[in-house]
């Protein structure tokens, strides 16, 4: 009965954590990301190349890892989406912001100290909508100011100009250039957050955004967020905070509701989801 009532892509995650190597592969890329084979080889002591691409491709298919191709390498990312999705099952939306805060504490005292931020964040979702409608969602305000925190473009994007979005106050939230506009595939554009004063001290990073026919009615979207070798603060506060901006765009086009806010009480001041 439980595993009839799982998604085909819910019961390919838990196939593909269910095995200790593939779970070591995961925690090699939560320390350090983006890593090639030939790293993650080096990562499974005892373990053929073979063996790890074996594994690879059930992490990747699992939509646990996500691959990308640099100069003449193949880099491997964690995808923490389909993890996030899975959790929101037993999690209750009031539950949720002290979880997180909970799990966030622990990674952060676990964790080892790295002298360099991550340089890229690379995240993929399937969502059950047509690819214009999924594309249209990304710039459209009806849409944005929903998921994305309440923030939406000043005036439409266009290609090779200058963008600002605005909190629904009217406060700056980011800004940059629009470098690629390509309805209905890709939007490439720099990233600087003007919302925080310590991140808008720092320069500018790269947001790619790949949208793909998945299926009938059904669209993969690809995010990366690049070129964070100086933005430490800018690479920690969007890590998870995107993961929460997929889920809830994908939450508003499947069922017309976003994520509910997330607000954790803290030592008198409110944590809201970056």
């Amino acid at each position: 009965m439980v595993e009839e009532s799982e998604q085909p892509h819910e019961q390919a995650v838990f196939r593909a954590l269910a095995d200790v190597t593939r779970r070591a592969l995961l925690d090699a890329l939560f320390v350090e990301d983006g890593q090639t084979l030939a790293a993650l080889v080096e990562d499974i002591p005892g373990m053929t190349r073979f063996g790890v691409m074996k594994h690879l491709a059930v992490l990747e298919e699992a939509g646990l890892v996500v691959v990308e191709r640099v100069g003449r390498e193949k880099r491997h990312y964690l995808n923490p989406v389909p993890v996030a999705e899975i959790a929101g099952r037993w999690i209750s939306r009031y539950a949720e912001p002290f979880t997180a805060a909970m799990v966030g504490l622990k990674a952060g005292l676990e964790a080892p100290s790295k002298e360099q931020p991550m340089t890229e964040h690379v995240y993929q979702i399937y969502i059950r909508a047509d690819i214009d409608r999924v594309f249209n969602a990304l710039t459209d305000p009806q849409f944005t100011r929903k998921y994305f925190h309440g923030t939406a473009y000043t005036r439409p994007p266009q290609e090779g100009e200058a963008f600002l979005t605005e909190t629904a106050d009217g406060r700056p939230a980011v800004d940059g250039v629009v470098e690629v506009l390509d309805p209905p595939h890709r939007l490439v554009h720099t990233w600087h957050t003007r919302y925080d004063p310590q991140m808008e001290a720092e320069p500018a990073s790269r947001v790619e955004w790949r949208l793909s026919v998945a299926g009938d009615g059904l669209t993969l979207l690809r995010l990366r967020h690049s070129e964070l070798e100086h933005s430490p603060r800018t690479s920690a506060g969007t890590k998870d905070g995107w993961v929460w901006i997929l889920d809830s765009l994908k939450s508003l086009l499947e069922t017309g509701q976003a994520l509910p806010p997330v607000t954790v009480e803290r030592a008198e001041e409110p944590v809201r989801a970056t």
